[in-house]
């Protein structure tokens, strides 16, 4: 029995697959746990539907970080930070991903999340550093972030 996988199944087929499976399994599980439903031909062509959105919406997605990150790699963009520091340059305290991307939204109104800048331990010295933040599964971007003394 052919079936359309509408989840990933462990061993047997991913989230929109089509495969050929024993009728037992398919009706008895598969089906009966919405795991899949039959390939009929309206369901075949509600999921060529399904793909062609997908993949329209991804290449929307990608433009999108593509200008965001022409944005974040002017430039004018050069986040600000201000913390106290010691003689020797080295900050009390380290300036992490979250503040960042704090200073980021309020300086220039970017709305990111703090779990896309790739900061692999916080910033502990004053100066200018190049922070790499990822936007997109094929666009990576890098801002600079300025700290200066309190």
């Amino acid at each position: 029995m052919k079936v359309i996988f509408l989840q990933d199944v462990r061993g047997k087929g991913k989230r929109g697959e089509i495969k050929d499976v024993p009728d037992g399994y398919a009706q008895n599980f598969l089906i009966k746990n919405g795991k899949a439903k039959s390939a009929t031909k309206s369901a075949m062509s509600q999921l060529e539907g399904q793909q062609k959105a997908e993949v329209k919406h991804e290449e929307e997605q990608l433009e999108e970080a593509k200008e965001l990150q022409k944005r974040l790699e002017s430039d004018k963009t050069v986040v600000e930070l201000k913390a106290k520091a010691g003689t020797d340059g080295r900050l009390f305290g380290s300036i992490p991903s979250k503040q960042i991307a704090q200073a980021l939204n309020q300086q220039f109104g970017l709305k990111l999340d703090k779990r896309k800048i790739e900061l692999n331990e916080p910033i502990r010295a004053m100066g200018y550093t190049n922070v790499p933040v990822k936007l997109h599964q094929n666009v990576t971007a890098k801002i600079r972030v300025h700290v200066s003394e309190k």
